[in-house]
């Protein structure tokens, strides 16, 4: 509901989106946190969103970091 006749903002109200599970812990608790934009503002989303944007991004990293070793990888 838009806000009161003074002009005041709607309170925020949680959207409803489920969060499934990835498999991956790391993943899973960046995608957690996207629940606390249900409690905030929408001034306050940006944060949220661009540390758990940032967070994603570094777990993409590290997968190149470390990549696994191919059969033909195998030097003695």
């Amino acid at each position: 509901m838009p806000g009161d006749a003074a002009g005041e903002p709607a309170a925020a109200a949680p959207l409803g989106v489920a969060r499934e599970r990835t498999g991956h812990p790391a993943v899973d608790a960046r995608l957690a946190r996207l629940a606390e934009v249900d409690a905030l503002p929408a001034d306050g989303h940006p944060e949220v969103y661009e540390d758990v944007h940032r967070g994603l991004r570094d777990e993409l990293t590290s997968l190149d970091a470390h990549p696994a070793p191919r059969p033909h990888d195998n030097r003695s």
